[in-house]
């Protein structure tokens, strides 16, 4: 575990899509709509669209629509499966409806009582203010693909956060599941990370972070954020849940 002073920290910046929003979820359901798609198929469709997608954002930039609607294409011709322009386009149209995580809202609420919080996402700039909806969340810094012109891993993102924050990277923890969107860039640019292990995967060896954490409400806690007075005891689900 890295040297870790809680007490520096003035930012905490979040991945959105897997680590505050149920992502996988969200994409099955969305995949699953497509004509054509069996329950056999999903598994494998949904790890395809994860390499093919990662795969497209690391070209020349465009649109996370665009992306996601080029990544439908290939999928669909591979799979002869018969796509509108409207089903193209599923994924966009879904992803404001996808739901956070049980905890995701609580803990947010419970780590603004003591830090500024910022969103650091490869999404477009009017996807995310839908999602946002969701989450209720004022944050003081939003840090679209659209606004740096690329994808992480590429450091821009973080470069951009330094910018406008104006703090030191000693002074920001980046919150993430996603070991290489988020963790890879973070150890390059030497940023304080905490690893939330939404799936259960293996730690690696070879990733620096301060820790490792299955859920936001630990690192809620971690932090020593007081409780949120207006939650329930069986928390928030975001729905009543990027």
């Amino acid at each position: 575990m890295q040297d870790f002073d809680p007490s520096k920290i003035k930012l905490i910046t979040f991945d959105c899509y897997g680590t505050l929003i149920d992502w996988e979820t969200g994409l099955q359901n969305s995949l699953a709509s497509l004509a054509g798609v069996t329950k056999q198929l999903l598994p494998d469709l949904v790890q395809q669209y994860v390499q093919t997608e990662a795969a497209i954002e690391q070209q020349a930039y465009q649109s996370y629509s665009a992306i996601q609607r080029q990544t439908i294409h290939a999928l669909a011709e591979r799979h002869r499966l018969p796509v509108s322009p409207e089903s193209a386009d599923l994924l966009s149209q879904d992803i404001g409806n996808w739901v956070p995580f049980a905890d995701t809202i609580d803990a947010l609420k419970r780590l603004k009582s003591r830090f500024m919080l910022g969103i650091l996402s490869n999404i477009d700039i009017d996807l995310f203010a839908r999602t946002n909806r969701r989450l209720g969340i004022e944050f003081d810094l939003i840090i679209t693909a659209e606004d740096v012109r690329s994808y992480k891993p590429s450091h821009e993102h973080f470069l951009r956060a330094l910018e406008q924050s104006r703090l030191g990277k000693g002074e920001i923890l980046h919150v993430a599941q996603s070991l290489f969107h988020d963790a890879a860039p973070a150890a390059a640019l030497c940023f304080n990370f905490v690893w939330i292990n939404r799936y259960n995967q293996s730690k690696p060896d070879d990733v620096p972070m301060i820790k490792e954490l299955p859920d936001l409400k630990s690192l809620a806690d971690l932090l020593q954020c007081p409780p949120n007075p207006t939650s329930s005891a069986s928390g928030t689900s975001g729905e009543s849940r990027s």
